[in-house]
């Protein structure tokens, strides 16, 4: 090779030597290693400290970079606590205290460390949403009534004990939206498919909020649920246009219902009353015959006791009264027989003019 040909090698000869040049260390060969390294970095970083900071050298500058590294070290156990916060403090691990609001201090790392938790803040975790296989399985649900339903719901929940929150279990989320689940399966497995369809949903996000609640709370979870709220709640997809087609039906046969209720609602009471005014008016007639009934009989008993006392008298007023009576409705001209024909009768009556409305009647007899 070439430079075997000038007696060195691949770096050359040293200048008025015949030994050839030795590779270049850069720390990465044999020669780069040995027990004076570090020494000699420490040295090298004392010596240029010492050229930005006169007087920085020796054992001095070592204690004072370790005073600030142990002042910073102190003070990084200053923390803040907002209004909707609160701290947990632990002390290698165990929990030591909780602090609220303010400025606060705690031993540095490792010794304490400090967990904030939100126990304000609305936290939202779904179950049975259509984005993830094993959601849309946890939302497939048997009703009380042997038929299938898929739903989706939203669980509104916050941390009420930190503490709990983070030591009694593991997961606080996935225990969660499992014993949601379970509180979910439980309602819907007391309800009928057409009530979880229609009008029952209110009542399964109330019970379904009172069983998870009590579940957390058996595990001391710490959360405090704040409501359930049903996203969806539909039939499954091979069977949805029969379920359509059942739900139609039920809608015209509750139209029909209410129709029918409607006219019963309108012909009962009118039928009511007419039945009350019939009742009424029979009662009227009887009230008024019997009192009509009544007088009349009062009426003879006291005309015939006075017939008893005078008889002629009586039966001369019975007379007249009865021929007023049949008298009173009859056309009747009355002459005086004691007047002479020149002055009570005129000589030609005009017969036909007797059929008018209007005839002129002469006093009676005494």
């Amino acid at each position: 090779m070439a430079w075997n040909d000038k007696g060195g090698g691949p770096w050359g000869s040293p200048p008025g030597g015949n030994e050839p040049r030795r590779p270049p260390s850069n720390g990465k060969g044999p020669t780069g290693k040995g027990p004076n390294d570090f020494e000699t970095m420490l040295r090298q970083g004392q010596e240029r400290l010492g050229e930005w900071w006169p007087g920085f050298s020796g054992g001095r500058g070592i204690l004072i970079l370790i005073a600030v590294a142990l002042a910073f070290w102190l003070l990084s156990g200053i923390y803040r606590v907002d209004p909707n916060e609160q701290a947990v403090v632990q002390r290698f691990g165990a929990w030591a205290r909780t602090e609220s609001l303010g400025l606060h201090y705690h031993l540095p790392t490792p010794i304490e460390t400090v967990t904030i938790v939100d126990v304000t803040r609305r936290n939202q975790t779904e179950v049975g949403s259509r984005n993830s296989r094993e959601s849309t399985d946890a939302g497939t649900m048997l009703t009380g009534d042997s038929n299938i339903v898929e739903l989706g719901f939203v669980i509104v929940w916050q941390v009420r004990d930190p503490v709990k929150y983070l030591f009694k279990v593991a997961d606080p989320v996935d225990v969660l939206q499992r014993a949601a689940e379970s509180a979910m399966r439980e309602v819907i497995g007391q309800t009928g498919v057409q009530l979880a369809l229609n009008e029952g949903r209110g009542q399964i996000e109330t019970s379904s909020a009172a069983i998870l609640q009590s579940t957390l709370d058996r595990y001391d979870s710490g959360i405090q649920i704040a409501a359930i709220q049903l996203q969806r709640v539909d039939p499954p997809a091979p069977v949805v246009d029969a379920f359509h087609d059942v739900q139609r039906a039920r809608a015209e046969l509750e139209q029909q219902r209410n129709d029918a209720e409607k006219y019963r609602n309108d012909i009962v009471p009118r039928a009511r009353g007419d039945a009350q005014k019939i009742i009424q008016d029979a009662g009227g007639y009887k009230d008024k015959t019997i009192a009509e009934a009544t007088g009349e009989a009062a009426q003879f008993v006291s005309v015939l006791d006075a017939y008893k006392v005078a008889r002629d008298v009586t039966a001369r007023r019975l007379y007249i009264e009865t021929m007023e009576t049949i008298l009173q409705h009859a056309r009747k001209i009355i002459i005086d027989p004691n007047a002479d024909g020149k002055a009570g009768v005129v000589p030609y009556l005009p017969l036909p003019g007797l059929n008018a409305p209007a005839i002129a009647t002469s006093p009676k007899a005494q």
